[in-house]
């Protein structure tokens, strides 16, 4: 009994020291593919992926990609007031959720809320320490704003 114990207690140790997850990839076995809406993404077809994503959320699907992957191809689409709403949502599902913090960022820096922006930048360094793409691409989007201004 005493070996199993340590033996739990090891693979918890061991997954809590495992590498994040990419920004929207799925962690749970109920999550939705989003491959093909990822590559309507990519292909810079943000109206398929919002169709795509909204036909999720009507199927009742709820996860914090879907809103957060919403809101950037609204965002893209020129919708920043809708956008804001979909990742408040995906914050709303997992308030530590990278993609969305840093996405979200962006968004505050394009409305030109830079507090809002740097807020979003100082909570990603404290869920990545040892930093992560996220806090790397927001930090350099701000970086980038700041040099325009300056």
């Amino acid at each position: 009994m005493k070996s199993l114990r340590s033996l739990i207690a090891g693979t918890f140790i061991i997954a809590a020291t495992l590498p994040a997850l990419a920004v929207d990839t799925m962690s749970s076995a109920d999550a939705p593919d989003l491959t093909a809406v990822r590559a309507s993404i990519a292909a810079k077809d943000f109206k398929t992926a919002i169709a795509d994503l909204n036909g999720l959320i009507q199927q009742g699907v709820q996860h914090p990609d879907i809103y957060n992957l919403l809101g950037y191809s609204l965002r893209k689409s020129g919708d920043k007031k809708t956008a804001l709403s979909y990742y408040l949502k995906a914050l709303e599902f997992d308030p530590d959720h990278k993609g969305a913090l840093e996405y979200l960022g962006e968004l505050y820096m394009e409305m030109g809320d830079m507090a809002k922006a740097e807020a979003n930048r100082a909570r990603l360094k404290l869920l990545c320490p040892q930093g992560c793409e996220e806090l790397e691409d927001l930090s350099h989007a701000i970086a980038q704003a700041s040099a325009k201004t300056n």
